[in-house]
Parts: C-alpha cells; sequence; structure tokens
C-alpha cells in the first residue's frame, strides 16, 4: 500500500469531470482523482464528437494535473484519507466530491447488468467514441429518451449517415424545457434530418441474439410494435454518482446534500456538480456545477462566498452538414435546411393568472415565447433566432421586477424584432 504524507491544508478532488477541473484550475496545489483515463473534457461538446464535427482533442478542457484511471474507493473521514483501487492513500484537509452523475439504466426486458452489443449509454467520452465507431451509412439506430441528450445524439447519428429512430415517452420532445409549440419545431427539424420521431411511446424491452455474446435486434414497444435496432442509444436522464459518500455516512437524498459553501454533512468535506443536492435540487447541467466550482473555490481561499442556486440557460444549437430537402409548406423549412438555434430558461408552462405573449414567424422557422408571472419573467423558449436572448436571460437570472411601463411586447421585441 502506498500512502502519501497526510498534509492538512492538501485539497483533494475526487472526480475530473467539469467540476473537477474548473476547481482545479482555480485553487493552486489541488490534488484530483480521475477515474477516467482521458484527460479533462467539455461534456456539452460530446455530440459534436459524435457527429464527427470535433476530435476528442478539441473539447479538452485547459490542463490540470490530474490523477488518471485511478479510482476511489473509500473515504475515511476519522483519519481524512482517501483510499484508491491501485493501492494508493491520500490524505486531505479538505476533500471535494466532484463524482458526477450515472445514465439512468431503465429497467427493460432484456437489459441486465452487462450491456448486450449494440446497447450504448451517452455520458462520457468512451461512451461517445464507442458509439461513433459502430456508426456507418445505413445502421439501424434507436435512441430511447427525448430530452435534451438524446435530441442531440439523434442529430449526431442522423448526421454520421443512421437511419435513427427517436422514442419519447412524453408526450413532446423535451418536456423539461420547452412548451409544445416550440417543441413541434424541433420535431419537424430533426424529421428533416432523416430522424423518425414517435412520442407517446414506451419501451418495454430489448430483442437480442442468444449466445454468450448478446446482440441488440430490436427494440420493444408497449403495444408490441418493434423497432429493428443494430444500436440503441439509452439517454433516459441521469442519476447522482452518491455511493463513496453515502458509504462514508455522509447525508445523501437525491444527491450529496450541502449548504451554501458546499460543505457536506462533514465540515471537512464538500460536493459540487452533477453529483450535489442544493436546497433540495439536484441540477445534473454544467452551469451549475461550473458556477458551483466557482463558489467552492472562493470558500476554499478563505474568502466570503455563498451559492444561492442556479438559473439556469438551456441551449442547443443543431447544424446540417448540408442543405437539407424539406417537404412543402413545412413550418421551419429555413431552420431545417441551415440548423437550429434553441434557448430555454426558467418556466415556460404558464400558470393561471400568467401573462404569456408569443410571436412566430414561420417563413423564417422563428418563435418567441414568455411567460410573466406577477411583476416577474418566469421563463421563455426561443426558437430559431436567438437575437433576444442575451437580454430576455439578463432580465430573468437578475430575478428584478419588469419595469411597470415595459410592455410584454417590449420584451420579445427590444433587438429589433423579426
Amino acid at each position: 500500500m502506498r500512502t502519501q504524507t497526510e498534509n492538512t491544508a492538501r485539497v483533494v478532488v475526487i472526480g475530473a469531470g467539469m467540476a473537477g477541473a474548473r476547481l482545479a484550475a482555480r485553487v493552486p496545489g489541488v490534488t484530483v482523482i480521475g477515474e477516467e483515463s482521458h484527460a479533462p473534457y467539455n461534456r456539452v461538446l460530446l455530440a459534436e464528437v459524435l457527429a464527427g464535427r470535433y476530435e476528442p482533442d478539441v473539447i479538452a478542457l485547459p490542463p490540470a494535473e490530474v490523477r488518471r484511471g485511478v479510482r476511489a474507493v473509500r473515504i475515511d473521514r476519522a483519519g481524512r484519507r482517501v483510499h484508491c483501487d491501485d493501492g494508493s492513500v491520500i490524505g486531505y484537509g479538505r476533500l471535494v466530491l466532484a463524482t458526477g452523475s450515472n445514465p439512468v439504466l431503465p429497467p427493460l426486458r432484456g437489459l441486465g447488468h452487462t450491456l448486450p452489443d449494440g446497447v450504448h449509454p451517452f455520458r462520457t467520452l468512451d461512451d461517445c467514441l464507442a458509439l461513433r465507431a459502430a456508426v456507418r451509412p445505413g445502421v439501424r439506430a434507436v435512441v430511447i429518451g427525448g430530452g435534451l441528450l438524446g435530441v442531440s445524439a439523434a442529430r449526431a447519428l442522423a448526421e454520421g449517415g443512421a437511419q435513427v429512430v427517436l422514442a419519447q415517452q412524453g408526450e413532446h420532445l423535451m418536456e423539461r424545457q420547452l412548451d409544445p409549440e416550440a417543441a413541434g419545431m424541433l420535431r419537424r427539424h430533426l424529421e428533416a434530418l432523416g430522424v423518425e420521431v414517435h412520442t407517446e411511446c414506451r419501451v418495454r424491452g430489448l430483442r437480442c441474439t442468444d449466445g454468450d455474446t448478446p446482440a441488440v435486434r430490436a427494440v420493444e414497444l408497449a403495444d408490441g410494435y418493434e423497432l429493428e435496432a443494430e444500436i440503441t442509444v439509452l439517454a433516459c436522464g441521469v442519476r447522482p454518482r452518491a455511493g463513496l459518500a453515502q458509504a462514508a455516512g455522509l447525508e445523501v437524498r437525491k444527491g450529496i446534500v450541502v449548504d451554501d459553501e458546499l460543505r457536506t454533512s462533514d465540515p471537512y468535506v464538500h460536493a459540487v456538480g452533477d453529483c450535489a443536492e442544493h436546497a433540495g435540487t439536484v441540477y445534473g447541467l454544467a452551469g451549475a456545477a461550473l458556477e458551483q466550482a466557482d463558489v467552492l473555490a472562493e470558500v476554499l481561499a478563505g474568502r466570503p462566498a455563498r451559492y444561492g442556486g442556479t438559473r439556469a440557460l438551456t441551449r442547443l444549437t443543431l447544424r446540417s452538414p448540408a442543405a437539407v430537402p424539406v417537404p412543402a409548406g413545412t413550418t421551419g423549412a429555413t431552420v431545417a435546411s441551415g440548423g437550429l438555434d434553441l434557448a430555454a430558461f426558467g418556466d415556460s408552462r404558464p400558470m393561471p393568472g400568467d401573462d404569456v405573449i408569443r410571436l412566430a414567424d414561420a417563413t423564417r422557422g422563428a418563435y418567441r415565447t414568455v411567460v410573466v408571472r406577477g411583476d416577474r419573467l418566469a421563463g421563455g423558449v426561443l426558437f430559431g433566432d436567438l437575437a433576444a436572448v442575451g437580454t430576455l436571460a439578463r432580465t430573468w437570472q437578475d430575478d428584478d421586477p419588469l419595469p411597470a411601463d415595459m410592455s410584454l411586447l417590449h420584451l420579445l421585441t427590444n433587438d429589433g424584432g423579426f
């Protein structure tokens, strides 16, 4: 067993994802333990790697000292030591858990602890590279899950020449971010790229070949219909990786519970990123992870800082490799042929008493809607034309009362309108 001399001033970070790498860049002398063999990378851009637009080195984050390919297996809180799978023991003064999240594996018939050949999660760079290696023109691919990740994966697979079916259990795509009208425009864009979209579609299981190394052959739907599949992508959400913290006796609910200084129930242990639960919320968003890392860097430096939550803006850009023919009369034809830009923030689903304003230009494939609750902006969706997104996002993020003399129309047209 190799033991590093304990240093009560040492900051040790478990996890070399975006949050861990950001913290290492802000705090000198941090020891980072990274389970992946790759250097830290921007996971937001994994779909661009899958589509072949970027190579892995393009999405690498600024260099950080990381012990790559090493997994932390136990935390000794009493001795303030981290035990690793290579036999090393690392002492810490402050420990930061940035363990991220795991993809949710849905309870499907035919899906066990070992994934059949052709079945891929889409969470890490290794997942992405394995999936990219499997894609070839004409290969039949089914993406299970119509959230942000599933939509991004479906578009990237289609660009690689795959015949893609996207199966979404909910009523429309990206239900957490989009209202039905914007989701409909997104659907038409994907369909123009050749993606076959099924909503309100529940997947029951996988049909695989027999033998020692089963391979997926079809995705079975609840109504008995089968979708042929040589590749199946699981994009069913993520779950915080909190097992290490739970085994160490830290408070865990949905994620590792932290306060406004990102401290866990142990004052010498902090948590940031997808594994952390703050004020009852697990964000699972890159923006929140970076914001938490920035706050914690100040806390560790002894400067006053508090994390009060993240008001996150979701952005999605889908670019077509070439002009794609769109059937005559299809709304959003301009968007589909040149790409798509989408932004969503806050709560875009109006409640009784809310004021809503919506502007749409079918010719240009542009759509904007905002929801005003009382005297504040509650949320909105912009699709196709994002000229107003900066002003709207700042207004929402600041959470200031709207000026009494500001009309709702002005919220959407203060950039000059359509």
